[in-house]
């Protein structure tokens, strides 16, 4: 079996300010560390449970967080940007199944530790043919194109409830709970490695069907202001809907996620 393994950095136990997950923060080397210290308690999981491959996307920030020289040797390290897939590069058409690793939950969430969609300086809500969705959704329909389903999901208890609402019977962890926005109630790191070993060692025998939506698939974003939209609207093929809202329409996740992708570039330059 061959997973792959998206790993974003908020969701991680312990993170609860910007300050831990920003590079020009002191605090930032003892969370990379931390959050390679999650992830590898995954792949130890994920082998126990037979996995066979394993390929770890790096997914936050420059997507240079992970230090390949602590990673368990048995996986693969995709690290930098910008890459085709972002969040989700490695998506292949062998990759049997996915973690969702240090996901966080939506624009909007309550209790939510780090809350956001994509960028909380742009991205207001996302929707996909109608339903909201964060980044944990958009990387779920993306893996459903190719027939893969998330099988786990790592995050607050906000993230987790999220996965199971979107996802249906899928292994989550809540490694922390979230109080308000930047701040949380959170596991020790031995007790998140360990149920999140557990967890990854049940997820690679699950069988649970792929997320996906029907096509074509329509993409809509709310900005946080008009001049996002208006940047946005430059996208060819995109469509106005409101001062703050631009949707686009295509044939297949993979294209309609590079155009997400360029919509919010576009935003975030005005």
């Amino acid at each position: 079996m061959n997973i792959l393994i998206s790993a974003d950095m908020e969701g991680i136990s312990g993170v609860v300010n910007w300050d831990h997950v920003s590079s020009n923060h002191k605090e930032y080397d003892r969370f990379r560390k931390l959050m390679t210290a999650e992830v590898n308690a995954a792949i130890e999981g994920a082998l126990a449970g037979g996995a066979e491959q394993i390929v770890v996307n790096d997914s936050h920030g420059g997507m240079t967080n992970l230090l390949i020289e602590e990673l368990h040797p048995a996986a693969d390290l995709i690290s930098g940007s910008p890459k085709p897939l972002g969040m989700m590069q490695g998506m292949e058409a062998d990759v049997d199944a996915v973690f969702l690793m240090g996901y966080h939950a939506a624009e909007g969430t309550g209790a939510a530790v780090l809350s956001h969609t994509w960028s909380s300086r742009t991205v207001h809500e996302l929707r996909l043919n109608g339903q909201v969705v964060g980044e944990m959704g958009l990387s779920a329909v993306l893996a459903g194109s190719f027939g893969a389903p998330v099988v786990l999901v790592t995050g607050d208890r906000a993230a987790t409830e999220e996965a199971q609402r979107l996802l249906g019977e899928v292994e989550t962890v809540a490694v922390k709970e979230g109080i308000v926005r930047t701040a949380a109630r959170c596991l020790h790191p031995d007790k998140a490695h360990a149920r999140i070993r557990q967890a990854a060692e049940r997820a690679v025998q699950m069988s649970v069907p792929p997320f996906v939506l029907p096509t074509p698939i329509t993409v809509g974003v709310r900005f946080q202001n008009a001049l996002h939209a208006d940047m946005a609207e430059l996208t060819p093929g995109s469509r106005r809907v409101d001062g703050r809202t631009v949707e686009w329409t295509g044939d297949d996740m993979p294209t309609v996620y590079r155009v997400f992708r360029a919509m919010t570039a576009l935003a975030w330059s005005g």
